[in-house]
């Protein structure tokens, strides 16, 4: 049986690896291995996502905060809030789907927990905007003071 092969174009095929010597900008690969890049990537993307939506909220930030002395049930969390049941599960739902916290049931009571992520996707995401960012303004910065040299040495600025 013939593996069924797609198409991976640009930084794809530098993700997974793949040297290509005649078309730097496409190759092919067998459907399985794009199939658990393309699911590792949108499961991490995901989460990311879901992350960020979460603590856009700040319900929902303050939540976080609670558990973070200790676990609660939704009933002491909504009264913390001053919310509804209704409205505080809404908002641990959220935080559930973004795996930031986790609810164990027994009897009537729903009591809810830090959940096994800990925000290092999140915090790894940003650093990493930030060292782009930072990078932009250095270049940025080297340009400005570049002018302002030919600008001190010409005895007059330039207009663009």
């Amino acid at each position: 049986m013939v593996p069924l092969v797609i198409a991976v174009v640009g930084a794809a095929s530098r993700v997974l690896g793949i040297a290509v010597e005649h078309a730097p900008h496409r190759t092919c690969i067998p459907v399985h291995a794009a199939h658990t890049l393309n699911h590792v990537v949108q499961h991490r993307d995901g989460l990311l996502d879901a992350s960020f939506a979460a603590l856009s909220d700040p319900t929902r930030r303050g939540v976080l905060e609670r558990l973070g002395r200790g676990d609660a049930s939704i009933s002491d969390l909504a009264e913390a809030f001053h919310m509804t049941l209704t409205g505080m599960r809404k908002h641990v739902v959220v935080l559930e789907h973004a795996e930031l916290v986790a609810t164990e049931k027994v009897g009537r009571v729903r009591t809810c927990r830090l959940g096994p992520r800990r925000l290092e996707d999140e915090t790894a995401w940003i650093e990493q905007q930030r060292r782009l960012r930072d990078a932009r303004f250095d270049v940025l910065e080297q340009v400005v003071a570049e002018r302002r040299r030919k600008e001190r040495n010409d005895g007059h600025p330039k207009r663009s």
